[in-house]
């Protein structure tokens, strides 16, 4: 479980485990109930996919059952989390062109977060991001989760992140051709593409009001 701890600016969650892809369910349960508890739960699908590249990133790069330590703690404004392991080796953004799989967790980390890094410890390092608690709802969130899509599929695309190109004709089209992919999904996999847009219509006036 996550043990919470008394600080000069308030809590802090700090959950020790092994890095292993069998705990990653848990830890992902184990943040939601932490952001609920905190009264964060608006932010609760950005930081547990970030805690699951995070961690995941442990198990490939530095090894399984290695010892890993989760801490989250709100400052001013933002809500900080780190993941600490026992390697001394600092993570790089790759370039999007060396592959499919190659670098993708800390582009999307970066497509997510209002600021993310790293920093060496006594121990090893720890990679840490922030997420802006004030924009946890509305438009600044959607806002956020629709670029790190964006840039995951201009990368599958045609290797380029989406803002290499800001003029909006561009933008534009690369969202069509996203919601059209989308929609060919959804029918394939048996949807009603026809009802999911009048949602998604419906939803959009509504955050615009």
């Amino acid at each position: 479980m996550c043990g919470d701890e008394a600080t000069a600016d308030g809590l802090r969650c700090v959950l020790t485990f092994e890095a292993e892809p069998v705990g990653l369910l848990l830890l992902r349960r184990t943040v939601r109930d932490q952001l609920a508890e905190w009264g964060m739960l608006a932010l609760s699908d950005e930081v547990q996919l970030a805690v699951t590249e995070l961690a995941s990133n442990v198990i490939k790069h530095v090894g399984e059952g290695v010892p890993t330590a989760l801490v989250m703690e709100p400052r001013e404004g933002v809500l900080r989390v780190e993941v600490h392991d026992t390697s001394h080796a600092v993570p790089a953004v790759r370039d999007p062109q060396c592959g499919d799989e190659c670098g993708r967790g800390l582009h999307l980390l970066a497509g997510m977060s209002a600021n993310w890094g790293s920093a060496q410890t006594a121990t090893g390092k720890a990679v840490w991001c922030e997420f802006a608690i004030g924009g946890a709802d509305g438009r600044c969130l959607r806002v956020r989760r629709a670029m790190s899509v964006m840039e995951n599929y201009r990368l599958a695309a045609d290797g380029r992140p989406p803002l290499a190109v800001s003029r909006l004709p561009v933008l534009e089209e690369s969202a069509t051709e996203l919601i059209a992919d989308l929609l060919h999904w959804l029918s394939a996999e048996g949807g009603d593409p026809d009802a999911v847009l009048d949602r998604a219509q419906m939803h959009f006036e509504a955050d615009a009001a």
